[in-house]
């Protein structure tokens, strides 16, 4: 009995390495966060500042609201280059409409109408129009960012309104509003992702397109809902980046943030094929990208190095994803 018990629980057993391998397939993302965690605060005592920690979760918040988003598309087989320059075209437009109304409640619709629309041409591009995503929402980001630049003159656009910044620059017990609406956000397209119809409609056009369709699954419709939903949440990152200056550029607004976006969802375990990932994975995907961010500002790396941190992330998590 004892030789039977010494291999059943073996470290060499089959059954052990299933195991291990299923843990690290379904929390890897929560995983390094815990060693990314404690390494930083390890390394800088600092780090564990309440006020840092909160920093943190500010400074994501925006590229969270569009990563989630960015999940949903990478669900669906896709992705999104657009996004940061939506996200500008959004500000400008948006800010304009709130000084010529004197109203926040129009400035904000109209970020929201701006994103939603210019997430809705991607997805009819991509639907209805048979293009790659990759190809479509490159078109979409030189586009969006040159209409941006025409209507600002190559320059920046201020809020005139009392009270806009208050969007971004107020909060609720500690937390700062952005960070609540990050998570109300979150738990919302969790609940859309895997509750609802849609959500599994989604995971099954990533996984197979043709089954999917082969199933009654209008996939023309999905797609334009899942560019829809992106540029809906982009509206909303548009807001809160614009409310936080009370001003927002054409030039450098939302520069990047399409690689933030895919670094977190790819960090969080999302495939790049789409049909398998998590919002959750997301979540934790954007908190280790906050923490390493934070670390490298606390070390003084040079901020031209974080892009070369960042791109070596992602290729060693598609690595990770590739060996699973």
């Amino acid at each position: 009995m004892a030789n039977i018990n010494t291999k059943e629980y073996s470290p060499e057993s089959p059954n052990m390495k299933s195991r291990m391998t299923w843990l690290w397939s379904e929390y890897s993302v929560i995983i390094a966060f815990v060693i990314i965690y404690i390494a930083a605060s390890v390394m800088n005592p600092r780090f564990l500042d309440i006020n840092n920690q909160l920093n943190i979760l500010m400074q994501v918040s925006i590229i969270g609201i569009i990563a989630l988003g960015m999940t949903v598309v990478m669900l669906s087989g896709g992705i999104d280059l657009s996004v940061g320059s939506v996200l500008a075209l959004a500000g400008v437009v948006s800010v304009l409409a709130l000084n010529a109304s004197g109203s926040i409640l129009v400035g904000v619709f109209t970020a929201l109408l701006v994103g939603s629309f210019a997430g809705f041409l991607n997805g009819l591009m991509v639907a209805k129009g048979r293009i790659a995503s990759f190809i479509a929402t490159l078109g979409m980001m030189a586009g969006a960012r040159s209409i941006a630049l025409y209507i600002a003159e190559g320059g920046s656009v201020s809020g005139e309104v009392s009270g806009f910044t208050a969007i971004a620059n107020s909060n609720l017990w500690i937390f700062d509003v952005p960070v609540i609406i990050f998570f109300v956000m979150a738990i919302l397209i969790y609940v859309l992702m895997h509750k609802t119809r849609f959500g599994r409609y989604v995971y099954a056009l990533g996984s197979n397109e043709k089954a999917a369709m082969l199933s009654a699954i209008r996939i023309d419709r999905i797609k334009i809902g899942v560019y829809t939903l992106i540029g809906t949440l982009v509206g909303i990152a548009a807001v809160i980046e614009t409310s936080r200056l009370n001003s927002i550029s054409s030039s450098s607004s939302g520069a990047q943030y399409e690689l933030d976006a895919i670094a977190a969802v790819i960090i969080g375990g999302t495939r790049m094929t789409g049909g398998r990932g998590k919002i959750i994975g997301t979540i934790f995907g954007i908190l280790i990208l906050g923490i390493l961010n934070n670390m490298m500002n606390l070390m003084n790396v040079s901020p031209h190095l974080q892009g070369f941190v960042k791109g070596l992330i992602i290729i060693i998590a598609v690595v990770f994803q590739k060996r699973e």
